[in-house]
């Protein structure tokens, strides 16, 4: 399991708050998910800031999957976006795309 990084502030893109509010995910669950889940897949391409997909669980043990993208000279990161995976594209475990 990949090392999680040090963060000292976690914050809400416009775009994830609106895919939460549509989803039903609750910033709790995100900052929960943030501080315990497991990196799953990392994306240290990704521009402006490098981001993980976390795996970690929300109400009733429900899976959740978050994105983050970090800022390492602030040591924020930022939420691109929280989505309970679909079963029919996940393994059983959430933590690998089944092959299609």
């Amino acid at each position: 399991m990949k090392q999680k990084r040090a963060i000292e502030s976690l914050r809400f893109t416009g775009h994830a708050l609106r895919q939460m509010f549509a989803r039903s995910v609750s910033v709790d669950e995100v900052k929960a998910v943030a501080e315990r889940g497991e990196i799953i897949a990392s994306y240290p391409e990704d521009r402006p800031y490098p981001s993980d997909l976390l795996l970690g669980f929300g109400r009733r043990k429900r899976p959740l999957h978050v994105i983050l993208a970090y800022n390492e000279a602030e040591r924020t990161a930022y939420v691109v976006t929280a989505y309970v995976p679909d079963s029919k594209l996940w393994t059983e475990d959430y933590k690998r795309r089944r092959e299609q």
